[in-house]
């Protein structure tokens, strides 16, 4: 399997986890209108997608910017890359979230955002919502805004020579981290860019430079590394006091870089399988679906309402189905198109 198939498959894998996590209330809602039971499933610590997401950027920003190490203009080419790459669906979604909620805001959980809330969601900066809680109008962003943090950091190594470039970002990753864990809470922007989960975005570019300087595994060895980092996962589920910000880390993070080694530190050059190829297609389309599958998920519960059709199974299977075609669609005629768009504008 060729490593670029691999970690795609795993994005797919850590979108679909995402979903799975947030299609599991509204499944709930409609067994109790049919009077049925209905239990999560706690297999797997479902959102720890999001730390595999994590250690999976910091890997791609080092393996994919090897040709801005060193050169002139790398930092601001870098951003121009990333911001043509997750803004235009960002933007697009944050907006369609705000038009819903104002034509039938019972579809949506959270309260009417003020103007700062806004602003800050569409500049990816931290603010506190109208409910209290650190996070932009469309919820789901909390963690986009947690990767321009990092985006920000890495272009600014860039400016650096090549060989202080990762080690001072890490530092930086760091340095936040240990203020906020030794003289916190900070106050904001600081104490949300301080939170532990940041140390996974360093977790991957670690990963990068090991494959950089050779790091492979092979057959049985690549093959106990994935079922170990599997096996975090089911234990971070069941083992009690994982859910801080640091258990957090030590439990999902670590299963999310032993995931990211299978996935990344493996022979090249073998022709993937069919199935593989379909889940790297999946994979391509991971941030649309992180982004899209609320909507589906919360349309396709009031179809299913009013249809009649009170089967949960039924529900979430649709759902399910239902986020990754309109991932596909969405990746293909909105986010390709945009980014090339973007990128010209740009001239990124």
């Amino acid at each position: 399997m060729q490593p670029i198939h691999s970690i795609q498959v795993l994005r797919a894998l850590a979108a679909f986890m995402v979903a799975i996590h947030h299609v599991q209330p509204d499944a709930a809602v409609i067994a109790a209108r049919a009077g049925l039971s209905f239990t999560r499933s706690d297999l797997l610590p479902w959102m720890a997608g999001v730390d595999i997401f994590f250690v999976v950027s910091g890997f791609i920003m080092v393996h994919a910017s090897q040709d801005l190490f060193g050169r002139d203009g790398a930092a601001r080419l870098f951003l121009k890359r990333r911001l043509a790459r997750i803004v235009p669906l960002y933007w697009a979604v944050t907006t369609l979230f705000l038009l819903v909620g104002l034509v039938v805001p019972a579809l949506l959980n959270s309260g009417v955002p003020n103007l700062p809330q806004v602003l800050g969601s569409y500049l990816f900066w931290p603010v506190v919502s109208t409910q209290g809680l650190v996070q932009p109008v469309y919820s789901l962003g909390w963690t986009l805004n947690y990767e321009m943090l990092f985006y920000a950091l890495f272009s600014a190594g860039l400016m650096l020579p090549r060989r202080w470039t990762l080690p001072a970002v890490a530092l930086l990753l760091a340095l936040l981290v240990g203020a906020e864990s030794l003289s916190g809470p900070l106050a904001l922007p600081f104490g949300f860019w301080g939170q532990p989960i940041v140390l996974e975005f360093a977790a991957g570019m670690g990963i990068a430079v090991l494959r950089h300087k050779g790091l492979r595994l092979h057959g049985a060895l690549r093959i106990a590394v994935a079922l170990a980092g599997a096996a975090l996962l089911v234990a971070a589920a069941h083992v009690p006091g994982t859910d801080g910000p640091w258990s957090s880390v030590l439990w999902r993070g670590s299963a999310a870089v032993l995931l990211m080694l299978a996935a990344g530190c493996g022979r090249e050059g073998i022709v993937p399988l069919p199935p593989v190829k379909a889940l790297a297609a999946v994979g391509d389309a991971s941030y649309a679906l992180y982004l899209v599958h609320p909507f589906v998920i919360r349309g396709m519960r009031e179809v299913v309402l009013r249809l009649g059709l009170y089967s949960p199974a039924l529900y979430i299977a649709l759902a399910l189905v239902g986020s990754v075609v309109a991932a596909l669609l969405l990746y293909r005629f909105f986010e390709k198109p945009a980014t090339r768009l973007v990128r010209r504008w740009l001239g990124g």
